[in-house]
């Protein structure tokens, strides 16, 4: 992953060349270009922005933000870009190819609703939406605008990770019966404090922050980067389980759950948060498989026997495996059975450099070429809904069983008014 990076970080390590209104190691022909708009430049937006440098054909022409200390960072390395304080300036620009967009997620289903039927291509940051009836409207305008919209679930973008899928579908540890991922951070006792409202800074567009949201107050532990641990916003579930559900079932070939159920709450963590601070969340696959996502926020401790990401038990071994490689521990007999061990021991290191490097490349080629990307919008939806479902049984304290054609929960009707959100004026979902 491309580690946090702002524009002195980009000048000290000196790995891009400043050229007219891009930063990239040398020129490609101007034909050849990818005009790019930048929306959300702080964080991620920053990492993503270190993503596009590698690649010569990529030309950042604007930046768009809602707080100016984010865009005052940028100015200098770009002094040819324009830079804005509203999202639509971007998409209105007829020379901008694209758009990458890195902003909260409650924005992402609007902004890239609008960069598609504005026709920009987009790559949106994960997760890809706050709610699932979002990321079915954003699956929706890509396709009638025929969009490339590339999810930055970066580990698609991996060789060794294209491999291993096949060989688990192939059979390489026997019958799946289970899947496990997690999210670790001891944050106990003070997590994200407690704050009162108070004015933002005068640099912050606190209304178009809040965008779709209802109004609040702003409280610095809110934003600019807090937000992951408000439900309205964000969730941890969206930040980083995401990125585990989609490579699991990616490895193993699943679309959807059956029925999810989840446990948790504020256990040992004191601040404002509206989200657990340690949460269990089970889904049920359609192929018999568990898979279980654990939230630790008040532990730091591994989980995992092996070093890795995830663990996937068959009934002839079990994989560890994380962006760099894998291992595959042998099952030996069992009860009733002999020790013998049922297959050989399996290890490999990755050969991957930067998956979010590699990723941003197949975006630009998917630009030129009209291909889908590899992580591409329905893709990115599919594994976010795996978040969404959990999110409302935690909410409701219901065990959920999910109609993945439909798109609806089955057996507590009521829930099914989750999976959406009332809209503030004037925004309006499309």
């Amino acid at each position: 992953m491309v580690e946090a990076i702002s524009r002195r970080d980009f000048m000290q390590k000196g790995s891009i060349v400043v050229a007219g209104t891009a930063l990239m190691p040398r020129r490609a022909a101007a034909s050849d270009r990818v005009r790019l708009g930048i929306i959300g430049t702080a964080n991620r937006g920053g990492q993503l922005i270190a993503a596009l440098s590698p690649h010569p054909d990529a030309e950042i022409v604007a930046f768009c933000d809602v707080h100016g200390q984010a865009l005052k960072e940028w100015k200098e390395s770009f002094p040819n870009a324009e830079f804005y304080g509203d999202y639509r300036r971007i998409l209105e620009r007829p020379d901008i190819d694209a758009v990458v967009i890195a902003t909260p997620d409650h924005w992402h289903a609007l902004q890239t609703i609008a960069a598609c039927d504005a026709g920009k291509d987009v790559y949106i940051e994960k997760p890809l939406s706050l709610k699932v009836v979002e990321g079915r409207r954003m699956v929706e305008a890509a396709r009638r605008n025929n969009r490339v919209v590339q999810t930055g679930l970066h580990r698609r973008s991996s060789t060794l990770f294209r491999e291993l899928s096949e060989q688990l579908q192939g059979g390489l540890i026997g019958k799946i019966s289970s899947a496990y991922c997690f999210r670790i951070s001891n944050m106990a006792p003070t997590g994200i404090g407690h704050m009162e409202p108070s004015s933002p800074p005068e640099d912050l567009d606190w209304d178009m922050w809040i965008g779709p949201q209802q109004m609040r107050p702003f409280q610095e532990n809110i934003a600019p980067y807090k937000f992951r641990w408000w439900k309205d916003y964000s969730s941890q579930l969206g930040n980083w389980g995401v990125h585990y559900f989609d490579l699991i079932r990616w490895l193993i070939g699943e679309t959807a759950p059956v029925s999810v159920v989840a446990m948790g709450g504020r256990y040992a963590v004191e601040d404002d948060r509206t989200i657990p601070d340690t949460m269990q969340s089970v889904f049920e696959l359609p192929s018999g498989c568990l898979l279980t996502f654990s939230h630790y926020e008040a532990s730091g401790n591994f989980p995992l026997a092996r070093p890795g990401e995830i663990e996937i038990r068959g009934t002839q071994g079990t994989l560890y495996a994380s962006e760099k490689g894998y291992e595959v521990v042998p099952e030996r007999g069992g009860q009733f059975m002999d020790r013998a061990p049922r297959m050989e021991p399996v290890q490999k290191k990755s050969e991957d450099g930067d998956l979010t490097v590699a990723h941003m490349r197949n975006f630009l080629d998917c630009i030129k070429t009209r291909n889908r990307p590899c992580c591409d919008v329905e893709d990115g939806h599919l594994s976010t809904t795996f978040a969404h479902l959990a999110n409302i049984s935690l909410d409701t304290r219901l065990r959920l069983d999910w109609d993945a054609a439909a798109e609806r929960i089955t057996n507590h009707e009521q829930a099914n008014q989750l999976l959406q959100y009332e809209y503030r004026p004037p925004w309006t979902l499309a």
